[in-house]
């Protein structure tokens, strides 16, 4: 009962804060704001959300009906999700509805008990549903699409009144690479809420994830890493190289244009008084070890060859600051003083800094920051963006102390 007293008192609260700041717009007077009731996170999303989102709706949009069946007989995420059918009918059976959607936040698939389903239905949580920010306001799918982390959103945390009545808990899905695929949400009445489902929603992604990771195909090609460890890889296999090859293969990789003799050597060996033979030898083992067809008078890469030093440029480039601070693993071969790869670590360094700084996503910070332990302007970034109430603080607030005591 004291649990009950108590989830009663928090829905008050959060209905007074909607009832205020919701229905007209907010302005600079009642701009919504931490609140001992109200998240500061829910608020800039109410915020976010008032601009396409009418709190009044009475459900969610829908898709496209022919095109959600086909969609969800196509993504990665149906396999796993059949395996696990028996846990999530149990879950859902016992007074919840689980749903699954795509990285949009389109619902593809989900599942309840008769009750709860009807329910569901009559707000399109259900397949087809769009459940994204922009069209269906806050709520713990769209703020878990949105900032790629776990969300619960309770009662009239939900921008829409006819989610008031819900609680819902939600866990974004990734692929082996990082990618986001869409989230995993159970919802029950508010009056159910619990502190476990998080924890049961947690634990259903992970046996996603790893069902995901289980069912890649075997790796083919060859595959170099040099971001924070060095290693060369072909068809799956690891491949022995000596540090002074894989240094040779990460430039080649860097410079698809490929390097003159003299260029190469002075690259890998400075003013050293090393002779030209010696990269000759090199290059030759190189093609027999990797397989890999390196031209002989210009020193370049003809045959494929994945890198992550290449995919994270590539993001760079492409102005992808999510998809470049996933794949960054730390410094290119940290190890190494070859003049060639520490000028192409000074130049990853600091594309990646300024991309990050640059970001209005503490996200973005706080992963750059686990690579960067000593980056001092990196970790006040962090805590710069994050709200007062967010238990991230936490992290970069210790992560600036420890830098700066260093």
């Amino acid at each position: 009962m004291a649990q009950r007293r108590t989830l009663s008192q928090q829905r008050a609260a959060l209905e007074e804060e909607w009832a205020r700041l919701v229905p007209a717009p907010a302005t600079s007077e009642t701009a919504p704001g931490g609140t001992s009731a109200l998240r500061n996170e829910v608020a800039q999303s109410w915020l976010r959300s008032l601009r396409t989102v009418d709190p009044t709706r009475d459900c969610a949009p829908g898709a496209d009906s022919d095109d959600v069946g086909p969609r969800w007989a196509d993504s990665p995420l149906r396999a796993p999700v059949v395996e696990l059918t028996d846990q999530l009918h149990s879950i859902a059976d016992a007074g919840y509805v689980a749903a699954v959607t795509d990285e949009s936040g389109t619902i593809l698939w989900s599942y309840g008990g008769p009750v709860m389903r009807r329910r569901a239905e009559r707000v399109n949580f259900a397949p087809g549903g769009r459940w994204d920010e922009a069209h269906m306001g806050t709520n713990a799918l769209s703020l878990a699409l949105r900032t790629d982390q776990p969300h619960t959103v309770f009662s009239a945390e939900h921008l829409v009144a006819a989610l008031h009545g819900w609680v819902c808990y939600c866990a974004p899905i990734r692929a082996a690479d990082g990618r986001q695929l869409g989230v995993l949400d159970l919802s029950t009445t508010w009056n159910r809420s619990h502190p476990l489902a998080m924890s049961t929603a947690r634990t259903l992604v992970t046996a996603i994830e790893s069902k995901l990771r289980n069912n890649l195909p075997a790796a083919t090609g060859v595959r170099l890493t040099c971001l924070g460890s060095a290693r060369l890889s072909r068809d799956g296999s690891p491949v022995r190289l000596r540090p002074r090859q894989l240094e040779i293969l990460a430039l080649l990789a860097l410079e698809p244009d490929g390097y003159t003799h003299e260029r190469l050597h002075f690259a890998v060996y400075g003013d050293r008084p090393v002779g030209s033979s010696t990269l000759k030898s090199e290059m030759s083992y190189l093609r027999r070890a990797t397989g890999s067809d390196i031209a002989p008078r210009v020193y370049q890469l003809v045959s494929p060859l994945s890198c992550d030093a290449v995919d994270v440029l590539a993001a760079l480039e492409a102005g992808d600051t999510s998809t470049a601070v996933e794949l960054y693993r730390g410094p290119l071969l940290p190890g190494s003083d070859t003049p060639g790869i520490v000028e192409w670590r000074e130049y990853l360094e600091v594309g990646m800094r300024t991309a990050v700084l640059a970001s209005l996503d503490p996200e973005h910070a706080l992963r750059y920051g686990e690579r960067a332990p000593d980056d001092i302007e990196v970790h006040e970034h962090a805590l710069r963006l994050l709200p007062t109430r967010d238990a991230r603080r936490a992290v970069a607030a210790a992560r600036l102390h420890s830098a700066l005591r260093g």
